[in-house]
């Protein structure tokens, strides 16, 4: 079966995007180098509108901000989010929740493919409904990597790790046709076969951008990556200044 192969796909790529036009909050929208095709939200702008005290914030806190300010539509994010979370502190807590839109999501195989079983089944709900089950999409790039399920049936031969994929493909081979229809069926959905290594590996490695590039109306957005995961670990994806929250641990 061909799925996606991760190795191959380039980490500085850019992304397409649908999205409305680019907002301006704050005035902090900026062009990179005075090239007006090139955009980002600047921090430093936010600070010098006496927002808040930005330089002085975590880092996590700061991409946060990023995020706010490049999702603001006045609904799902609004000025005044911007505003509470640029004044953080931390002896003063404030009780509301925060609108932080991550901007991927990676799975592992045995959490993950529950969510693609939900959005199959979603699929199927528009389609009793007449309309068009391409309306269920992921909003955010999708990458499920498979390494949970896989097995050690031959260790200390040449061919041992040959033989387990091969086995892997046979015992779970309804999932594979699965994943496969999930990865053809929306275009935010990728699948990282077995082989390739464990799923935070291959997120440090070949899925995190450290900085995302979407084309966008006005031109190229560029702005830092962020995710949430299925998988206690994710949070190892820190290390490369990448704010990730994965689910599950203690």
């Amino acid at each position: 079966m061909h799925f996606t192969k991760t190795r191959h796909r380039v980490k500085k790529s850019i992304r397409k995007d649908d999205m409305a036009a680019l907002v301006n909050p704050f005035n902090t929208l900026r062009s990179l180098q005075n090239d007006k095709k090139r955009f980002y939200y600047s921090l430093p702008a936010l600070e010098e509108g006496q927002v808040g005290a930005i330089s002085r914030l975590p880092v996590s806190i700061r991409v946060m901000l990023e995020s706010l300010l490049r999702n603001c539509d006045g609904e799902r994010v609004r000025e005044e989010d911007i505003a509470r979370l640029a004044k953080w502190n931390p002896h003063e807590p404030f009780a509301e929740d925060v609108p932080f839109c991550v901007s991927r999501v990676i799975l592992q195989d045995f959490t993950g493919v529950p969510l693609l079983v939900d959005l199959a089944a979603m699929r199927n709900a528009v389609a009793e409904l007449k309309a068009d089950p391409k309306l269920i999409e992921p909003l955010v790039p999708v990458d499920l990597v498979i390494d949970h399920s896989v097995q050690v049936d031959r260790a200390g031969t040449v061919d041992s790790f040959l033989f387990n994929l091969q086995v892997e493909f046979d015992r779970n081979r309804e999932r594979y046709e699965f994943l496969k229809w999930g990865q053809q069926a929306f275009q935010t959905f990728k699948v990282v076969p077995p082989g390739i290594g464990i799923v935070h590996q291959v997120n440090l490695e070949n899925i995190a951008t450290v900085v995302t590039a979407v084309k966008r109306e006005e031109g190229i957005l560029f702005f830092p990556d962020t995710l949430v995961g299925t998988d206690s670990h994710t949070t190892m994806i820190n290390g490369l200044w990448v704010v990730g929250w994965g689910v599950g641990g203690h």
